[in-house]
């Protein structure tokens, strides 16, 4: 996980928990919850890109040969499905094979930064100042993965 320390971790808490009907409540339970998931809405901050795993890896392998730091990166249990946060606005106007979108009106099973649970984990941890991914960023890094796995690169034997 890429992370940015103990203030950037309080930082990202703030910042994710900021999105929920009740941010005391969520902390609270957040903090205290074994599981140490949230189920948070998006659309509000953030949207999220769900890609399949397989295409996941190596779009976040590019991405961050682009960026210095992308946004925030999901990874599920099971590594099958990950999740790019993306500006508000980006799921619903997105139109990409076998990614999904997650925006106004749907909700997110989110870790709580930092800890690693059976649910999903961070790849890559928000910073707390809302850094997020750019969109055209993210489609770039998609095709460039998909031209890879296709020619069998990055591929092990």
């Amino acid at each position: 996980m890429t992370g940015t320390g103990a203030s950037g971790a309080k930082a990202a808490v703030e910042w994710l928990a900021s999105v929920a009907p009740d941010p005391e409540a969520c902390r609270w339970e957040w903090e205290r919850n074994p599981h140490g998931v949230a189920l948070l809405p998006a659309g509000r901050r953030w949207d999220v890109l769900i890609l399949p795993g397989e295409l996941g890896y190596p779009t976040l392998d590019v991405l961050t040969r682009l960026v210095d730091r992308p946004g925030p990166v999901l990874a599920d249990f099971g590594e099958a499905r990950m999740g790019f946060f993306v500006p508000p606005g980006t799921a619903a106007r997105w139109l990409g094979t076998g990614v999904r979108g997650a925006g106004t009106g749907t909700w997110i099973v989110v870790p709580y930064p930092g800890r690693v649970t059976g649910a999903a984990r961070w790849l890559v941890a928000p910073d707390g100042l809302g850094t997020l991914t750019d969109a055209s960023l993210l489609e770039l890094a998609m095709h460039e993965a998909a031209g890879q796995l296709a020619r069998g690169e990055g591929e092990s034997d």
